[in-house]
């Protein structure tokens, strides 16, 4: 891994989104500020002959919120940032489209959840398609082509073969306190990208957040994503959340899904609630970025390498949070549609993370920040094969130890780091 990211990374989405543009009228770039939508947009932009009209420019927006419709009419492909900062923005879409109706007209990129803008509902429902924009994988950050989750949802198999340099358990722990966002990872590690994360964090909920919703307590919101941060990858529990730091149990409903709009944290819905009555219907809740999740622990690399038991707890939790947002990384530049969720029974047995492909069958994957695996590690993966039976393709414990192998003939136990390095092949992305 590199110690701090230099240039441009290279985006797997760029592919993804000219792709979506030959079928699709408009295509909306969500993600969390800062995550590398605007450079995204601009070398679109760069690549097609177009300027981009950016809202977050005061004058750009002023001059928008005036006529939106001249903004929007055109025969060329319109390219849009931030433009959840005027909403009658979609309302001039809807009207073009209404005309006109062909592919690759619109490209919009904003920092806020497109379905909770009030008019997202009812503007543009059915001639949108949606790509989130996430933190950078490790393959990005390394320019290495990940496949490991392209080849599982096209049906490939697992690749058992060992790679040539495996992964240290002090790379997991500088990997995963490091997350993926662009701007902190160009610092170097320590006091610098620690005043990164904490400026992050406070303009996020002093601008994003409160361009949605007038918060009446703005002070409890730092607070109640620090108690998130530390039941990243737990099931969410309002009542316990809402009582350790004295807030009224609707309240913080309400100010998780603003934090939840802005992309610092996002719900992982409980999956096979169908399969019996005592499977849990509870989400699991996450941290969009595990550097993010990890400055809020105050959770380093040396603290982890201590081997401290309270942060090697709070690592079990950020290791889980930073796998699965590596798998649904991949799983977003899949042109495939799938399903994601977490199992778990009201006994306790848990998978944490199910991805279920378009023609139902299923990919289970349970990590463990532990360099070894017991048989009662596995007991979450045998309540969903007992419920799935055949419709389980695949069952894949991820861990920091170095040797791949299978327990049970199949459940295939698999170093962490195969999610972004595959055996001793490591396919270069282009320039």
């Amino acid at each position: 891994m590199r110690a701090t990211l230099t240039g441009l990374a290279k985006r797997r989405l760029a592919d993804v989104v000219e792709a979506r543009l030959a079928e699709e009228p408009v295509v909306v770039l969500n993600g969390p500020r800062t995550v590398g939508k605007s450079t995204l947009l601009s070398q679109l932009g760069e690549q097609l002959g177009r300027s981009v009209i950016d809202c977050d420019d005061p004058a750009t927006r002023s001059a928008v919120r005036d006529d939106p419709a001249r903004f929007v009419e055109s025969d060329r492909l319109v390219l849009i940032d931030e433009y959840q900062h005027v909403p009658a923005l979609l309302d001039a879409i809807k009207a073009q489209l209404n005309r006109d109706l062909r592919p690759g007209r619109y490209i919009l990129a904003g920092s806020t959840r497109y379905a909770t803008l009030p008019e997202a509902g009812q503007a543009l429902t059915g001639r949108v398609d949606i790509i989130p924009v996430l933190p950078l994988s490790q393959g990005e950050i390394d320019s290495v082509r990940e496949t490991f989750v392209a080849r599982l949802l096209d049906g490939a198999g697992v690749d058992m073969a060992s790679p040539a340099v495996p992964a240290t358990r002090d790379e997991y722990a500088q990997r995963s306190t490091s997350g993926g966002m662009p701007v902190a990872l160009r610092r170097p590690a320590g006091r610098s990208r620690s005043r990164w994360f904490s400026n992050y964090v406070s303009l996020v909920i002093d601008k994003d957040v409160l361009d949605i919703s007038r918060v009446r307590q703005r002070e409890m919101l730092p607070r109640l994503l620090g108690q998130l941060a530390a039941r990243s990858g737990q099931v969410l529990n309002m009542a316990a959340i809402s009582g350790t730091i004295g807030l009224e149990k609707s309240t913080a409903e309400n100010y998780i899904k603003l934090l939840e709009a802005v992309f610092l944290i996002y719900r992982l819905p409980a999956w096979g609630t169908t399969l019996g009555s005592r499977v849990t219907k509870h989400p699991k809740l996450h941290l969009v970025d595990s550097g993010v999740m990890a400055w809020l622990l105050n959770l380093t690399p040396e603290k982890i390498a201590q081997a401290v038991p309270a942060a090697l707890t709070d690592y079990g939790h950020l290791l889980e949070t930073f796998a699965v947002g590596e798998i649904l990384k991949q799983a977003s530049w899949s042109e495939a549609p799938v399903t994601t969720g977490h199992f778990r029974t009201e006994a306790g047995e848990e998978v944490d993370l199910v991805v279920e492909r378009d023609d139902g069958q299923v990919i289970a994957f349970e990590i463990k920040a532990g360099t070894r695996i017991d048989s009662g590690d596995l007991r979450g993966l045998r309540q969903l094969k007992d419920r799935l039976g055949t419709r389980l393709q695949e069952a894949i414990v991820l861990y920091t130890g170095v040797h791949a192998y299978s327990r049970d003939d199949w459940i295939r136990v698999l170093p962490l780091d195969r999610l972004w390095v595959s055996g001793d092949v490591r396919a270069r992305l282009g320039p």
